[in-house]
């Protein structure tokens, strides 16, 4: 039995062990093979591997598009995080 839980970049997610803040919401900021997630308490960023980071991972408690974001403090809205650009024009 495993669990799939659906989550995208700029995602609030809820984490079993809360950071030093005494927080366990934090906001995704990059996917890949490593994780990058901000601390909604205090703002600190941590990267950590996809396979650590889905085990700890609870639920997705509010997602990119969801008003309930620009309350908090350290939130940073989804077009606003720096995405790679892969142009494949070599001309």
């Amino acid at each position: 039995m495993s669990k799939t839980i659906s989550y995208n970049l700029a995602d609030t997610v809820l984490m079993k062990k809360p950071h030093a803040c005494k927080v366990n919401e934090w906001e995704i900021l990059r996917l890949g093979a490593d994780i990058r997630l901000k601390c909604m308490g205090c703002g600190h960023i941590v990267m950590m591997p996809r396979s650590k980071f889905e085990h700890n991972l609870k639920k997705v408690m509010t997602k990119a598009n969801d008003p309930v974001n620009k309350k908090n403090e350290f939130f940073v809205p989804k077009e606003n995080i720096a995405q790679p650009n892969f142009n494949q024009d070599n001309n």
